[in-house]
């Protein structure tokens, strides 16, 4: 969200925004793969059918950049079609998602561990 508000307000240029945005996308693809498949193992079928959506999303996201693209961000079309304003509003998504994923896991922990 920082590195895509510094770019609205030209801070940086979108090469280097890009960039920075694009090491991300492989390893959130995987982490947010892997922890949907140990909810799926561990037969957490809330949470699991909780992250199954954002898990494809990722997935479909990293496999359908088209070929010449530098990755999902690309610095020739992040101005063009309004790209900017729905990166950050996935950004923000992602973010009230994984806020409540965290309460969530945590309070899960809480009432496991507490003595009954």
């Amino acid at each position: 969200i920082i590195t895509l508000s510094d770019l609205e307000c030209d801070y940086i240029n979108a090469r280097s925004c890009c960039s920075k945005l694009n090491k991300w996308v492989v390893p959130e693809v995987i982490g947010h793969t892997v922890v949907t498949v140990l909810m799926l193992i561990s037969l957490h079928w809330f949470i699991f059918l909780l992250n199954l959506p954002v898990a494809t999303w990722n997935i479909y996201r990293y496999i359908m950049v088209p070929s010449g693209n530098m990755g999902v961000f690309d610095p020739t079309e992040i101005h063009n079609r309004g790209q900017l304003k729905s990166h950050m509003k996935e950004a923000m998504v992602k973010l009230g998602f994984h806020l409540l994923c965290f309460f969530m896991y945590l309070y899960r922990l809480v009432l496991k561990i507490a003595p009954k």
